[in-house]
């Protein structure tokens, strides 16, 4: 997805490339862990349930912090660690809700949420990939203080990545949910469709979870029938992306529709409909005359829209 394109360079794809090493056998170390965190070359990001802390850096804004300065700011709810960037570590620290409030109003930080951050470009490219990690596995502590087999407290162990029931002796260990995120097409149109909360004007790829005992292919025709009636036929794989709203992994796929007759299920969506690659090629450039438009570059919808409009069939071989 990197080579240049009729329409300009192929765009970054957001959240993924990361140039961390999980260095996961680290994770069961107490005292490389504290030794790690007391570096002056450790990073810590700071994260608020969806909001990111970053700081003010000149006319810009940087993500990480140093001990020595979220020690000064408020107290940590948990403390996970992402990894390593050429032995330097790096993790990701909840704040609680009222610390949050307080350094909104603090000229010093600016509080957003990772939507934003990368479709604003605001941190450099780098630092999406371990932002997300930090962000979903830190969302995953929040809800997971209490043992969902017996109900009892759990503790945090392995560095973050499980938690142990004090009581039953259960593990939990975070969780990543599936997602088919797919563009259905037959020979010159491809089939796209909005939901109310979607910017104006933008129409995106179907999506939807993938059930148990379900193959990525069957889950692709399947969210397509139930959402547009769309009966599907071959489906390839294209790419995928972390996607942490909260913690999913989009399976970008393209499916070759073999019916045309749109069945809106207006529970899922509100509306969905054929476009040709003319006009979605106007979408993608956001030249469209009704300004309509596609999901910023940052997004898998992007890049497997773009896919098509440049390969036609291509993409299915």
């Amino acid at each position: 997805m990197q080579k240049a394109l009729p329409f300009g360079p192929w765009p970054t794809l957001g959240y993924v490339d990361s140039q961390l090493d999980r260095a996961a056998v680290r994770r069961i170390d107490p005292q490389f862990l504290d030794a790690c965190a007391a570096q002056e070359t450790c990073g810590f990001y700071l994260v608020g349930g969806e909001m990111v802390v970053l700081k003010r850096s000149g006319d810009g804004f940087y993500p990480m912090f140093s001990a020595r300065e979220i020690s000064a700011l408020a107290p940590a709810a948990e403390r996970v660690f992402l990894g390593l960037v050429r032995d330097a570590g790096r993790f990701g620290v909840a704040l609680p809700h009222d610390a949050i409030e307080t350094l909104k109003a603090d000229e010093r930080f600016h509080v957003t949420d990772l939507r934003s951050i990368a479709v604003q470009g605001l941190v450099p490219s780098d630092h999406l990939a371990p932002l997300a990690e930090a962000k979903a596995l830190l969302h995953w502590h929040a809800r997971r203080h209490f043992c969902s087999n017996c109900g009892h407290p759990t503790e945090v162990v392995q560095a973050g990545w499980r938690r142990d029931c004090t009581h039953c002796k259960a593990q939990h260990f975070p969780r990543t949910d599936p997602v088919v995120i797919m563009l259905a097409v037959s020979g010159d149109r491809c089939l796209l469709g909005r939901q109310s909360r979607f910017a104006p004007g933008m129409w995106s790829c179907l999506a939807g979870f993938v059930e148990p005992g379900e193959t990525i292919e069957e889950a692709a025709r399947r969210e397509t029938l139930e959402e547009a009636g769309i009966r599907c036929g071959r489906v390839r794989y294209f790419a995928s992306q972390p996607w942490p709203f909260p913690s999913s992994l989009m399976i970008g796929c393209h499916a070759e529709a073999t019916s045309h007759d749109i069945v809106v299920d207006y529970d899922e969506l509100e509306d969905a409909r054929w476009f040709s690659r003319e006009e979605a090629a106007t979408m993608l450039m956001r030249t469209h005359p009704e300004g309509l438009g596609t999901p910023p570059p940052v997004a898998i919808a992007h890049h497997i829209i773009r896919a098509w409009v440049e390969k036609g069939d291509g993409v299915f071989t």
